[in-house]
């Protein structure tokens, strides 16, 4: 990674984007080591993590995420998820953090010298472009390391410096062990709910 010493630095974090490239490449992110890593690299000013949130995330897998990124040095932003039916008639929902981030970009340009996006989103090419113009380098972090690559070519091309993720898993990923671990603590604390001996039954509780 290209910094230099006493460097302003700070982190842009399109959370579904990072999530989705590191489930292409088959690790887990260690948030707690991705801040050290560029806390290392000058003086980290802020790291920013942006997430959508369905109505029904209240409680899933994804909050406690969320509130340990709070409370361990990240600036999280979130908004509610929007349900829509297209013109086909089937439901979906969107949830992009664009306008946020690139909002909290531009305020944060005059404070800091160097700007990490974690996204290979080509719509941020445009937002690239403009902290340039400010006089600020901006670095991308993606990956080219799967086919089709996660990060769109003209988002590559207007970074001052491209950081393929996947030289960095020995870095900021969680170690293997750990995961195997987790994962047969969660199979041994996993009880399925015995069966309704008859549906009167299963109301009735």
């Amino acid at each position: 990674m290209k910094f230099t010493p006493n460097e302003r630095i700070a982190v842009f974090i399109d959370g579904a984007n990072l999530y989705a490239t590191a489930r292409s490449l088959n690790f887990d992110i260690d948030y707690r080591r991705l801040l050290g890593l560029f806390d290392e690299q000058g003086y980290l000013v802020r790291a920013f993590y942006y997430t959508a949130l369905a109505d029904d995330q209240e409680y899933s897998s994804i909050r406690p995420l969320i509130d340990w990124l709070d409370y361990n040095g990240y600036t999280v932003v979130t908004k509610p998820m929007k349900e829509f039916t297209d013109a086909s008639g089937r439901r979906k929902v969107k949830g992009n953090m664009d306008i946020e981030l690139a909002v909290d970009a531009m305020e944060m340009a005059e404070h800091i010298d160097h700007m990490v996006l974690f996204s290979g989103d080509g719509d941020f090419r445009s937002l690239v472009e403009a902290i340039q113009r400010k006089g600020k380098r901006v670095s991308v972090v993606s990956t080219v390391s799967v086919q089709p690559p996660m990060i769109a070519d003209e988002l590559r091309r207007q970074a001052d410096h491209f950081i393929d993720i996947a030289k960095l898993v020995k870095q900021i990923g969680r170690d293997p062990a750990e995961r195997a671990a987790r994962r047969e603590a969660s199979e041994r604390t996993y009880r399925p709910a015995e069966p309704a001996d008859d549906l009167e039954e299963f109301f009735d509780r």
